[in-house]
């Protein structure tokens, strides 16, 4: 066995050693690898003990039936050349040489034998122990043991580039995971933490070596751990405070339970869209308090030059009226903006109840006076819902649509299409169309004159309450638009 030991020496020096029967083992060299956000748990392969020896090994068994092979042959020559009338001296030279020459031969006959199955058992060893850049250079089509070694250095190749893929999807996933401000916490079935990435770290405001292998109890998860998901909560983590979304989630690590468990913080996100919706909603109350403050403040610098002259106008009782009347409606228009304000703020929460889709939409089409309202195939669709809320949402929507078609003489038409898992409520009229989509369903926005910019708001969140969308969009077959409302049934 002086080729195995000569094997496993040449691993533990890393030199480049061409194994004596055809295997080439490169030089072996650690890189540097950098510090991953995420650290990957690697279980040791397992070794299997060799049972004991009961019986001659192999290469002894080859050893011992290569002589009883050649043993015959070799009596019956030495009897015959003991038989030969030849000299002493020449027939002992002749019986040596055939000794020396079979030996040589049964040396080699085991040499072909058990070196190529060495060959076999350093290049499994390295596949085991995870080494894939070893090949056998004696591999060959045609040849049985060629085949055997042709097989082994396919599936090096293929097992390479296995974990060659496996260590780019892992790199990947340790560059989301560092890069994503979703604090991500692995747990194993003990509750001890495996793994955590850089916004877990600043949560906790815990390094990545402090953190690891503590318990969820001791890093004050406990709560989050048993928390059913998906769930949004307000609490205060050592890292900071406010609003967070909770996910979790099992899978099996070697065998054994884990928890993945990702905790996402809202305060950042709700901030800038409450930030966002206050700008808007400035800028429509700034549109609509200067669209009543300017004429009133005209009007009222007009009645001050009038008051202030000596000798008043004799129609001046006409321009006092005409004022005043400028100043009551633009009043009005003010109490008019502040009633949908308050109408928008106050919606109650939706108390649901059986409701039958079909009669509702009947009473929505009869309330509409100025255009008919064609209805559609309507299937018998029942859902829970709050029929007064529904009926509003859809009545703001069918006097938007006919508001378009007024000014194309044109027609509504409302239909009721069951789908899978929900009921869609489709508006169409043959109105002009969206000319901008952007602001639609902003706030106290509205381009018709004398609207209030409420009714798309209140039908979206009543729709939405519901769990359900709201959509506008053109049509693509013809003018106008199309609104769609999907309620979960």
């Amino acid at each position: 066995m002086k080729e195995r030991g000569t094997r496993h020496a040449a691993r533990g020096t890393g030199k480049a050693v061409r194994h004596p029967s055809g295997v080439l083992r490169p030089e072996r060299c650690r890189a540097a690898q950098p510090r991953s956000a995420v650290p990957v748990p690697r279980a040791a392969c397992p070794v299997p003990r060799a049972p004991p020896m009961t019986s001659p090994s192999y290469e002894t068994r080859v050893a011992l039936w290569s002589l009883a092979l050649a043993a015959p042959g070799l009596g019956i020559a030495g009897w015959l050349l003991w038989r030969l009338d030849w000299p002493q001296p020449v027939r002992g030279t002749v019986i040596v040489a055939l000794l020396a020459t079979t030996a040589w031969l049964w040396q080699r006959l085991r040499q072909a034998v058990v070196h190529p199955l060495l060959t076999l058992v350093s290049l499994l060893d390295s596949l085991r122990a995870g080494d894939y850049s070893l090949r056998s250079t004696s591999a060959r089509r045609g040849d049985a043991l060629g085949e055997a070694l042709w097989e082994i250095n396919a599936l090096a190749s293929t097992l390479r580039e296995g974990r060659l893929k496996v260590e780019e999807a892992g790199a990947l996933l340790s560059k989301v995971l560092g890069s994503i401000d979703i604090a991500i916490f692995a747990f194993d079935d003990c509750r001890r933490l495996m793994l955590i990435n850089p916004a877990g770290e600043r949560l906790l405001a815990l390094p990545c070596e402090q953190a690891l292998g503590r318990s969820a109890l001791d890093l004050g998860l406990e709560a989050c751990c048993d928390a059913d998901t998906p769930e949004t909560l307000k609490r205060a983590f050592p890292g900071g405070s406010g609003s967070f979304e909770l996910r979790r989630t099992n899978f099996r690590e070697h065998g054994r339970p884990h928890e993945l468990l990702a905790i996402t913080d809202l305060s950042r996100a709700l901030r800038e869209e409450e930030r966002q919706a206050w700008q808007r909603l400035i800028r429509v109350l700034g549109h609509e308090l200067n669209n009543s403050l300017a004429p009133i403040r005209s009007m009222t610098a007009t009645l001050a030059c009038m008051i202030a002259r000596e000798t008043l106008p004799s129609d001046w009782r006409e321009d006092v009226q005409g004022a005043l009347g400028v100043i009551g409606d633009r009043a009005e228009s003010l109490t008019r903006f502040m009633a949908g304000y308050t109408r928008l703020a106050r919606l109650p929460p939706p108390h649901k109840r059986a409701v039958t889709l079909a009669p509702l939409l009947h009473r929505v089409a009869r309330l509409e006076q100025r255009r008919e309202v064609q209805i559609g195939e309507l299937p018998e669709i029942e859902l829970q819902a709050d029929a007064d809320q529904i009926e509003q949402a859809l009545i703001n929507l069918v006097k938007n649509a006919a508001e378009a078609a007024l000014e194309t003489a044109g027609g509504v038409r409302m239909r009721l299409v069951a789908q899978t898992g929900l009921a869609r409520i489709e508006i169409e009229d043959d109105g002009p169309g969206l000319a901008k989509t952007d602001n639609l369903f902003v706030p106290f926005f509205t381009t018709k004159p004398g609207g209030s910019g409420v009714g798309l708001v209140l039908a979206r969140q009543i729709v939405e309450n519901h769990g359900g969308a709201l959509e506008l969009r053109n049509r693509v077959d013809a003018r106008g638009c199309l609104v769609q409302v999907d309620l979960p049934v």
